[in-house]
Parts: structure tokens; C-alpha cells; sequence
């Protein structure tokens, strides 16, 4: 997708540690633009896959997320980094995640009432490195008995191992824009090849 990969080259900041900054559009503040192509490309590679709902953790997750579900027509759900005390302990379903970008863990939940076994879950999120919060949300659906439709992400590490985690889930895993390498010291990004 040339405009995303566009303004990941215009307005993306290399951090150390391979961390690329894009809360110019995707992370912080939302370019609709941004949100309107990357839904478009992920309804479209998912469009056959029999989805009921969307699934993501909270919050760079929410705005794509949102936006396919309403293309789909179907609910949106987001996993919560902290328990509310609307929630109890038996009538969730939690798991532990790992944060590439904040290196810290989360424990995320989502209401037993939200998933069921008739459900086919997109799992939609901001970034695949390296699997963590994609595994999570898809033990979340197999606590709950429903089948995974899917994983789309907008920006894909394709150098860590997040990929290789999901399909050896045997996860259909698509990519809206795949990153071969960041090199944090020329400050330069290579492209993979899309999906």
C-alpha cells in the first residue's frame, strides 16, 4: 500500500532498539486517510473469511480495528490492559502479554459475554513484531470455544519472529505494509514484499 508505506517514509521516526515512531498518523493522532486505506485492504484480503467480529487490545488497536468491524458490519471488541471493577474475576477471560514497545507485561480481558463459540474473530492490530499481543488475543478466542478468521496488521516487522509464530499457529496472517529491516543508525527503512 504505497500511501501508508508514504507516510511511514515522510513522517516515521527511527528509535533505538528498531522502534519506528508513527504517532503522527496510526499511534496517537489518526490520519483518517491512513485508517480508511488500511481498512479497505484488510476487508478486502479478509472478506471471505466468514467474520463475526473484530478483536484488539486497547488502544493503538481501536482505530483500524473499529474501522474494518463497520466495513464488516460486525462488532468490534478490545481487550482491557486493566481489569474494571464492572468485570469479575470468572466472568472474563485474561492472559499475559508482552509489550515489544514498552517492554512491559499486561494482563488483558475481555467479558465471556463479548466472544462465544459461534463467533469467527478478526484479529486486527497496529504492529506485529514479535507475536506476543497476537497470541494472546487468540488464546483469549480459544478460551472462549470460537474459531480465529484471521490476524491483519497495519505494520509488520517481517526481521522479528511474529510471523512465523502465527503461522505455525497456522494463523492466516496478513500485512498491510511489511518492513524488511530498520537501521537505527542511518535512520533508513527496507520494505518486504506485501501480505
Amino acid at each position: 500500500m504505497s500511501y501508508l508505506k508514504d507516510k511511514i517514509i515522510k513522517e516515521g521516526q527511527i528509535l533505538p532498539n528498531n522502534v519506528l515512531k508513527i504517532d503522527s498518523f496510526l499511534n496517537q493522532q489518526i490520519d483518517p486517510t491512513v485508517m480508511k486505506a488500511i481498512e479497505e485492504e484488510l476487508y478486502t484480503y479478509f472478506k471471505d473469511h466468514g467474520v463475526t467480529k473484530v478483536l484488539t487490545i486497547e488502544a493503538s488497536g481501536i482505530a483500524p480495528a473499529i474501522m474494518v468491524a463497520a466495513h464488516f458490519d460486525v462488532p468490534m471488541l478490545f481487550a482491557k490492559k486493566a481489569l474494571p471493577s464492572t468485570l469479575t474475576g470468572d466472568g472474563v477471560y485474561q492472559v499475559e502479554v508482552h509489550s515489544y514497545t514498552k517492554n512491559t507485561n499486561y494482563r488483558v480481558t475481555v467479558s465471556k459475554q463479548y466472544l462465544s463459540p459461534d463467533d469467527r474473530v478478526l484479529i486486527i492490530d497496529d504492529f506485529l513484531a514479535n507475536g506476543d499481543a497476537a497470541m494472546g488475543l487468540i488464546d483469549l478466542v480459544g478460551q472462549a470455544g470460537a474459531a480465529v478468521a484471521g490476524v491483519g496488521i497495519c505494520v509488520e516487522k517481517s526481521f522479528q519472529a511474529g510471523r512465523g509464530r502465527l503461522e505455525v499457529a497456522g494463523v492466516d496472517v496478513y500485512s498491510v505494509v511489511r518492513i524488511a529491516a530498520i537501521d537505527s543508525e542511518t535512520k533508513t527503512i527496507s520494505f518486504a514484499p506485501g501480505h
